[in-house]
């Protein structure tokens, strides 16, 4: 989970957080809810395991990332403003990672979005 400026304010002035889906370099596939990378490693594409995602969303969308570009989506797909509609987020924009999660209270952690091994 990232912090980085939104991309449409020209003010830089509006902040989100979001999960980073694409790295620099790699290409995207949206096809409804699935979402599929190709990059060095996995040449002939893999599908994104996703247990954190809310809410199912019906897109189809191809994408390849620049050098420094991320593609950014939100847990709740259905509901969520991101890179799916705004495009990817430049390197720059990223000013910080998400530390601590307070809300809802039942869900409190260190670390959000973060996989168990990255913890």
């Amino acid at each position: 989970m990232v912090i980085f400026l939104f991309p449409g304010d020209s003010k830089n002035k509006r902040y989100y957080i979001k999960r980073i889906i694409g790295l620099p370099g790699e290409v995207l596939d949206i096809k409804g809810s699935d979402v599929y990378i190709t990059n060095k490693e996995h040449a002939k594409g893999i599908k994104l395991a996703q247990p954190f995602v809310r809410n199912n969303s019906y897109n189809n969308l191809h994408v390849k990332l620049k050098d420094s570009e991320y593609f950014v989506m939100g847990d709740n797909r259905s509901a969520s403003s991101d890179s799916r509609y705004w495009g990817p987020v430049p390197r720059n924009y990223i000013v910080g990672r998400a530390f601590l999660r307070l809300l809802p209270l039942s869900k409190i952690s260190f670390l959000p979005g973060a996989y168990p091994e990255q913890k």
